[in-house]
Formats: C-alpha cells, sequence, structure tokens
C-alpha cells in the first residue's frame, strides 16, 4: 500500500512539475541517469562480468516503465521461431511473484508465486518457462532441464546486462514519444532514450513514431468464459448487458480502447499493474459481464464465476522483423 501510495505521488509531480519535481525528483533523475550508464559502461568494457548462455538470447525489453505490450511480442516470437524449426525456450524475473530460486512454470501455476505474464505465455505457448531473480541462473537451470531448447528469449531484461545477448528488441508504445523523456524518479524511463539508438529492433505497438521501428498491431475479437473454456463469445454477445471491463495492468486504456473498437458499451474498474486479485474484490463488481485481460484472467481463473469472460489478444508484427532475426541466430551459432 505505501509502495503505490509513493507512485502515486510521484507521478502526480510529473503532471503538476511543483518545486518538489524540480528540487527533489529531477535533481535524483540525473543522478540515476549517471549511475545506469556507467554500469553500462562497465558492463560494455569487462569491468564487471557478463555470462553467455549456450545457446542465442533474444532480449525483449523496453526502457519505459509500464505496459508497451512485451508479451504478446514474447508469444509472437515464439511462434515464428517454432514455425522456421526452432525450439524456443523462455527466461522471466517473474515480476509480481515471490519466487527467487530458478522456478519452472506451467499453466497451473501460481501466478502470486512466478508471476502472470510466465503463466500467460505457459498457458498460450508450448515451450519451457522458467522465472527466477538472476537470469543467468535461471538460463543455465532451464537449458539442464531441456536440452533440446536452442534458443532462449527473456521476457524483459533490456537492463539486466549481467546476460549476454545476441539480439535485442526494445518494445515503445506508440504514444511513447509524447510522454516525458524523462529517466526516474523524474519521468518514466528506465534508460536514456539514446538507449534505442543500440538495439538490434525497435517495435513499436500501435503507430510508428520512430521510422526505424517495427509496426505492431493488438489483435483479438473473440472472447472464452474463465469458467468454461470451450465457450467463447464475440461483443455482439453482449448487447443488453450491464458490462464491465477490468483491468490490472500498465495501461489499462489501451484494453479499454481495444473493447470500444469491438463496439462494446461498459463502465471500468482499474487495479495497479500486477494486482493480486481476490475473489472478494471481484464479488464486488457488479453486472451481467465483467471482462478482463488474458494477463488478469490467470490470477482470477480459481475463483472464476461464469459471468467472467477474457479477451485473448495476438500480436501482428512487421513481417520484416523475423528475417532479420533469424539472420542474427545464424550468425550467433557461427
Amino acid at each position: 500500500m505505501a509502495i503505490n501510495m509513493t507512485q502515486e505521488l510521484i507521478q502526480e509531480a510529473w503532471k503538476r512539475k511543483s518545486i518538489f519535481f524540480y528540487l527533489i525528483l529531477v535533481p535524483l533523475s540525473w543522478l540515476f541517469g549517471g549511475v545506469t550508464w556507467l554500469r553500462r559502461l562497465a558492463y560494455q568494457y569487462g569491468l564487471v562480468k557478463s555470462y553467455r548462455l549456450s545457446v542465442p538470447v533474444i532480449i525483449v525489453g523496453n526502457i519505459n516503465l509500464g505496459g508497451s505490450g512485451k508479451t504478446p511480442v514474447v508469444i509472437w516470437l515464439i511462434e515464428e521461431l517454432k514455425r522456421n524449426g526452432y525450439q524456443p525456450a523462455v527466461i522471466s524475473r517473474g515480476y509480481g511473484g515471490t519466487s527467487r530460486l530458478p522456478t519452472k512454470v506451467t499453466a497451473e501455476s501460481n501466478a502470486n508465486v512466478v508471476g502472470d505474464e510466465p503463466v500467460l505465455i505457459a498457458n498460450r505457448c508450448d515451450c519451457p518457462v522458467w522465472v527466477g531473480k538472476n537470469r543467468v541462473d535461471v538460463g543455465e537451470a532451464l537449458l539442464k532441464a531441456h536440452s533440446e531448447c536452442n534458443v532462449v528469449i527473456s521476457d524483459d531484461g533490456l537492463q539486466h546486462y549481467r546476460l549476454k545477448r545476441d539480439f535485442e528488441i526494445a518494445v515503445v508504445d506508440a504514444d511513447s514519444s509524447k510522454q516525458s523523456a524523462r529517466l526516474l524518479p523524474a519521468g518514466p524511463l528506465r534508460e536514456s532514450v539514446m538507449r534505442l539508438n543500440s538495439v538490434d529492433a525497435i517495435v513499436s505497438n500501435g503507430e510508428k513514431p520512430n521510422p526505424a521501428a517495427f509496426q505492431m498491431q493488438i489483435m483479438g475479437e473473440r472472447f472464452y468464459n474463465l469458467a468454461d473454456a470451450s465457450m467463447t463469445a464475440l461483443a455482439a454477445d453482449f448487447n443488453r448487458k450491464v458490462v464491465r471491463a477490468m483491468a490490472g495492468i500498465g495501461k489499462p486504456e489501451r484494453f479499454y480502447d481495444h473493447l470500444c473498437k469491438l463496439g462494446l458499451t461498459f463502465t471500468t474498474v482499474s487495479f495497479d499493474d500486477h494486482h493480486a486479485f481476490t475473489a472478494a474484490e471481484l464479488a464486488e463488481i457488479e453486472c451481467d459481464i465483467l471482462i478482463m485481460t488474458e494477463k488478469d484472467a490467470v490470477k482470477c481463473k480459481p475463483f472464476a464465476q461464469a459471468h467472467h469472460w477474457v479477451l485473448p489478444v495476438e500480436a501482428q508484427i512487421d513481417a520484416t522483423l523475423m528475417p532479420l532475426i533469424l539472420s542474427k541466430l545464424v550468425l550467433a551459432k557461427l
């Protein structure tokens, strides 16, 4: 609760540009920027040791706080790699979970232990998914258990320089160019926007703010019932119903906008990103139909009700990205 309140106060300071913002947050952001720059240089010049796994590593990350659409990119990448003959695996920090040691994730794993996004990926994709605090240790444990895997995807970890990588994908939101370009805690950036000049590919969620970016669109129109996944529906099936849309993600407005485009009329209820839902919270939401994201659904499944519905989505990404990735993977094997 205290952490959430602090985040809200800081974000309010970003908007109001108060004395607190200029006297405290901006100087701290300069300090943060200097530390992150020195840290990256230390890894770049070998002053701090980094480690290489026995197979190529693809990083899918971002430079902003909050949701940018990394998980749909990871799922897209898994399926594309399989289509091209690879056997991919996924490692993650398991943000929002309590697991610190290398831990295997399945569709039945507890999202409060291993994180919601890894459970979602394990649910959608037939490939090994492991989590833990140290991505190097997680990667090594995964490859020891799954020697058939020949490429590892790191869900997030663009700033985790301890793990060597062969290809970096930075996912950015289409509206990021309109946001503050300040570093934490005076803005939402983990690293300077100049960091985007050094990644192998930029994937833009929505319209392209950067001409060099690969455009991604999020698609999805068929819902499934959380209590009985064999039941599906379209937006028109919810006409003349009292519909509420619930989201505990980084940018819930993106989810709500998508529902609007499907023609739904609804009211919203938003929670913090990675919120740990309870049955009591959902019971308080009065409606005929409660719609949620897949990410939230993995945490709500244990207490699913017949009026709970989920909208799965998938990424459609510029077709020219995959050949670039495949060419780098071939070079990594040489």
